[in-house]
């Protein structure tokens, strides 16, 4: 991908037009320089020229020889064991160095199933990072190949890394991209509202912390490991562009047929001052139909069923629309 003096530069340019740069920390695992007598590739060169005391024990194919994981083993690599005193001060020290010689203001962290939240808490108090952002990565509850309504068990877990963090870092809202799936591709967006009335994501418990998306690097692109519905997205990005959290816009959409679309939702966005704490009111989950008033500002609706937002004090102009979404702003 170039050079690290290349890097750099274009980590300047970025700040010079006020965008914040993200390093993807990759801290769970980590593929080995050299191999063991036994052949295993376990043993690290580089500035952290570790050795398999590095290595968590109970990953079954890499021989480690230090404490079992904090955590749930990626297979593909070596799982970093980060009990280890000598590995977290190494990887505070990198840490900080992309900090300060690249120039990144913050991390998109890796598989953060992988290892106890605790020790992100040390990594981020000591890099200091504008913001950072787990991937915390794991399956919705289904019964019988179907989607369950209640989803509080699969965003708990999550709530529950980003306590671990203490509150440090933020994770992406796997939640509710996986029930946007099911409400939009099998037309259930009642799906869309929790048994409280609230939105069923990470973002309905902890709005400030949860990084909403529709897809990633991963989930979709040329990878298409979790592909969101075809020809959908952007009833996701009218969801997550008007609702609390802070939303995050995938590059190949952003660059796609649908960029001036999302600038729109993003620009309704920015005039209201929609921000990852807004106030929320679902007013209707039904079969073809969600809506949602943020704020008091802004309305909106997806689906194809009919919403107009309710007459009033309130006098609401039609901000902006697509197939199957609307967006109103009170004036």
């Amino acid at each position: 991908y170039g050079s690290i003096d290349e890097l750099k530069v274009l980590v300047t340019r970025f700040h010079e037009v006020g965008i914040k740069v993200l390093g993807d920390a990759v801290l769970n695992h980590r593929c080995a320089h050299y191999q063991n007598q036994n052949g295993i590739w376990n043993i690290y060169g580089g500035r952290l020229n570790w050795d398999d005391r590095a290595v968590v024990a109970d990953d079954p194919h890499f021989q480690g020889r230090g404490n079992k994981s904090s955590g749930d083993n990626f297979h593909a690599a070596p799982n970093i064991d980060h009990s280890q005193d000598f590995v977290r001060k190494d990887i505070r020290e990198w840490l900080c160095w992309l900090r300060n010689e690249i120039g990144y203001d913050g991390w998109r962290l890796d598989f953060v199933r992988g290892f106890w939240g605790g020790y992100v808490k040390e990594y981020v108090d000591a890099s200091e990072p504008y913001f950072a952002v787990g991937e915390y990565w794991d399956s919705l509850s289904y019964t019988y190949g179907e989607m369950d309504h209640n989803q509080d068990a699969h965003r708990q877990r999550i709530v529950d890394w980003i306590n671990a963090t203490n509150g440090t870092a933020g994770a992406f809202d796997v939640t509710t991209k996986g029930i946007l799936h099911s409400a939009l591709e099998r037309c259930e967006y009642w799906r869309l509202s929790d048994q409280k009335g609230k939105p069923p994501g990470v973002v309905g418990w902890w709005p400030s912390r949860a990084i909403t998306f529709i897809e990633n690097h991963d989930t979709g692109s040329t990878q298409g490991h979790w592909r969101f519905p075809g020809g959908k997205e952007m009833q996701g990005y009218a969801y997550i562009l008007t609702h609390p959290g802070t939303p995050s816009v995938f590059y190949d959409h952003a660059f796609s047929n649908y960029g001036s679309e999302i600038t729109e939702l993003i620009s309704v966005r920015n005039r209201n001052k929609i921000h990852c704490r807004s106030t929320i009111q679902i007013t209707k989950a039904e079969r073809d139909v969600y809506a949602a008033i943020i704020d008091e500002k802004v309305a909106m609706k997806i689906g194809p069923g009919h919403y107009e937002p309710p007459s009033g004090p309130q006098k609401w102009s039609l901000a902006t629309e697509g197939n199957d979404y609307k967006v109103w702003e009170a004036s």
